[in-house]
């Protein structure tokens, strides 16, 4: 059920087919996130018109609410929450270990207080595959331990608890229709993942996941720790990078052999009035957008950019409408989707590697600036 057939490859970057019980996903796939059963400010229906295929929905969160025992009672993530295509759910670790002084570790689990109440709770690689399960998305995840990428100590006790619990799901995995992936860790130490990377691919799991980017590292240290993971993994398995989401990481992890990706960002900052655009960044409250005629992007063909203008959406903005934060996130997430399905299309057509120089200037404004002044 959960085979992998790549269709096309340039130097590293593939473009393929995963196959999943809710419908094929091309790949590479841009995967919004809905934490709580649901992306931010859009309907099923907006997610489903401006082209994206996977949604990424929250352990953690639908644990504690509404319950995943409630979910599994209502028919499941997808009859719960109107999605008919495929489902992600993350283990529910990045959070639990993002709660700091709140949880303690041990070898067999964490114990937490909940962010909501303050009441206890336990997860272990066991109850996270249980508490998946119940959610029914078609992809979950391996219960493991993100850790601090300057900490090395830390880093190789939490990649080494991370290969322990790894195995500890793969035992309590039950549910044939779900695709579990192993995580890679290790932080950004070159050592530690080329080890994590070689251990996870040892294991069955159908699909592997690079966890523990983005949380603090360099770009540099992003790309190079890709750099090592990647050629260690298994061909015939899709890659998921965990949590990155900007135009120019796309780009680069496509190009280093990611397959799929998933980021709160693009909804995170469009609630904030930004939006991406092939000219940079914008903040769409700057006095300069009030009486600006243009879409946000004159080269996106996404229902707000062919609707409305900047200075529509600065009135929305200023006079703090809802609608501002659902025309915006149409707008970003749009964005990424139709960047790497446009990346798909140039690796089919064996031109990707070509254009890649391009797609960067476009997009990586950053970089452009770093080799202008060096």
């Amino acid at each position: 059920m959960f085979e992998y057939d790549i269709l096309a490859r340039q130097a590293r970057a593939r473009a393929g087919i995963f196959h999943t019980p809710h419908g094929d996903l091309q790949t590479p796939v841009f995967a919004p996130v809905g934490t709580q059963a649901t992306v931010k400010t859009l309907t099923p229906e907006h997610l489903k018109e401006l082209g994206a295929s996977l949604v990424l929905s929250n352990t953690y969160h639908l644990y504690l609410r509404p319950g995943d025992e409630l979910v599994a009672e209502m028919g499941g993530l997808h009859q719960f929450m109107q999605w008919p295509n495929p489902m992600l759910t993350d283990s529910g670790g990045y959070q639990v270990f993002s709660l700091a002084k709140m949880r303690k570790i041990d070898d067999d689990g964490v114990t937490f207080k909940s962010h909501i109440d303050g009441s206890t709770h336990r997860f272990t690689p066991e109850k996270s595959i249980s508490i998946q399960e119940n959610l029914g998305a078609d992809i979950i995840m391996a219960f493991d331990e993100c850790s601090d990428p300057n900490d090395r100590a830390y880093s190789k006790i939490a990649m080494e608890r991370t290969h322990r619990w790894a195995e500890r799901s793969l035992n309590a995995h039950l549910r044939p229709d779900q695709a579990l992936f192993g995580i890679v860790q290790g932080g950004v130490d070159p050592d530690l993942r080329a080890v994590s990377a070689e251990f996870i691919a040892s294991l069955p799991f159908p699909g592997i996941a690079i966890g523990g980017l983005s949380v603090g590292e360099t770009k540099d240290e992003m790309h190079r720790t890709l750099d090592v993971v990647t050629p260690l993994l298994p061909e015939h398995k899709p890659r998921y990078l965990m949590g990155v989401g900007t135009p120019e990481d796309l780009i680069n992890g496509i190009a280093r052999g990611v397959d799929i990706f998933d980021c709160v960002l693009p909804t995170r900052l469009a609630r904030h009035n930004a939006a991406f655009s092939s000219t940079g960044r914008l903040n769409l409250m700057n006095a300069t957008f009030a009486r600006d005629p243009r879409p946000i992007d004159e080269s996106c063909d996404c229902y707000t950019c062919r609707t409305f203008t900047r200075a529509y959406l600065r009135h929305l903005i200023v006079a703090r409408e809802l609608l501002a934060g659902t025309l915006i996130s149409i707008h970003n997430l749009h964005a990424l989707v139709q960047l790497v399905k446009d990346i798909r299309v140039m690796i089919l057509a064996g031109t990707f590697t070509e254009q890649l120089p391009m797609l960067l200037e476009r997009w990586d404004h950053n970089a452009v600036k770093k080799a202008a002044q060096s």
